[in-house]
């Protein structure tokens, strides 16, 4: 069974941080996104990274602020929040790719991934 589960939310004051994981299991995934939704609003991509590979992606307001990282060996994937602020209240869902054709410039499109976790809540209060 191809599950992905995140944890790591919770509730946090503006300036701190929180480092949201993403723990797969079932198969092997050729990329993995962080995307968020806060209420009201379209899910957003926020962060993405390839199994193999030194390149990471960043939704430019977040750049400087959030870090993504993998540990393969784990098969789990990393957000780290810093410095965070109330607009960053949402919930935060992982995501992974299971094909293996090259995504491209792609990597921030929700269609590109075809597994989903069940998402973690984050609340920033100012």
């Amino acid at each position: 069974q191809v599950q992905l589960v995140e944890s790591g939310g919770g509730l946090v004051q503006a300036g701190g941080s929180l480092r949201l994981s993403c723990a797969a299991s079932g198969r092997t995934f050729s990329l993995y996104g962080w995307f968020r939704q806060a209420p009201g609003k379209e899910r957003e991509f926020v962060a993405a990274i390839p199994r193999s590979g030194g390149s990471t992606h960043y939704a430019d307001s977040l750049k400087g602020r959030f870090t993504i990282s993998r540990d393969n060996a784990k098969n789990t994937v990393y957000l780290q929040m810093n410095s965070l602020k109330p607009e960053d209240t949402a919930v935060y869902y992982c995501a992974a790719r299971s094909d293996f054709t090259y995504w491209g410039g792609t990597y921030y499109l929700p269609r590109v991934y075809d597994y989903w976790g069940q998402g973690t809540q984050v609340t920033v209060s100012s």
